[in-house]
């Protein structure tokens, strides 16, 4: 699993930051970072929760 992030959706409201600060996180220049591109399976589930919750849709998950 891959975390991709879609630069021209996002408006990094931080939705997926608060729900995985692990993955997620906003710069100081107020733009989505991701911190582990490819979370552990452990977290997939949050993950993928914060995919579903992003109010621009920016966030998708790849498998590989």
């Amino acid at each position: 699993m891959r975390v991709v992030v879609n630069r021209t959706l996002c408006e990094s409201n931080a939705v997926c930051a608060r729900l995985v600060p692990e993955v997620f996180v906003v710069d100081d220049d107020d733009r989505l970072q991701i911190k582990q591109e490819q979370p552990p399976p452990a977290l997939r589930e949050r993950v993928e929760h914060a995919v579903r919750r992003c109010p621009k849709l920016a966030l998708s998950i790849v498998e590989d």
